[in-house]
């Protein structure tokens, strides 16, 4: 498979769309080579086989080399894809993953997604690209120890983002300019897809 230097980009959003402004939005709207996976059908939208199989029919349309960039449940989407991966992928960002089987809220309808929608259990085993994973401190839906412990369990590079929420409109982002830096230093130290497990 012949790549271009650069590789594309699939966005990976959570449950819902990410709102005009946010910055998933913003970094879709870079250049051509970006593309968003699309949200599955009202009646659906919650199930996690709907957005692997999503996530699924975006990658296998690109031919290609390709960076994820995933946030939210997005990033489970992404982990739970990679259980059988199709194809290589070169590496993914991966932003604020929320916990669904242990979260950090009174708010029930948090954990019933999870167990009600095949969220859970979260898949531990080591991805099998590079990944950095970029968590918040003060996540409203994932305990930083908790999300410290994923990124143990997927081989991933840790980064700490301090008090960030969820790093969403609720959040107040909008712009995030730290994405493109992150993703830069991504490709910077990556190569071209291979299916090794890197650890």
């Amino acid at each position: 498979m012949n790549y271009s230097t650069e590789p594309a980009i699939v966005i990976v959003p959570g449950l819902n769309d990410p709102p005009p402004g946010h910055w998933l939005r913003r970094l879709a709207a870079t250049g051509i080579r970006a593309h968003t996976v699309p949200r599955p059908p009202d009646g659906t939208h919650l199930d996690r086989d709907a957005w692997v199989a999503s996530l699924e029919t975006t990658v296998s349309a690109i031919p290609d080399d390709l960076v994820l960039v995933a946030h939210s449940a997005g990033v489970l989407t992404v982990a739970h894809w990679a259980q059988r991966p199709s194809r290589p992928i070169r590496a993914a960002l991966l932003v604020t993953p929320p916990d669904f089987e242990n979260p950090p809220t009174d708010d029930p309808g948090i954990r019933r997604i999870g167990k009600a929608h095949g969220w859970c259990p979260i898949p531990r085993g080591c991805l099998p690209f590079q990944t950095t994973l970029a968590a918040s401190t003060n996540d409203p839906f994932a305990n930083v120890r908790r999300v410290t412990g994923m990124a143990e369990a997927w081989g991933s590079r840790p980064i700490d983002l301090g008090p960030v929420g969820h790093l969403d409109s609720a959040a107040g982002y909008g712009p995030w300019p730290q994405a493109t830096e992150l993703l830069t230093e991504l490709v910077t130290r990556t190569k071209p897809s291979t299916m090794e497990v890197h650890r």
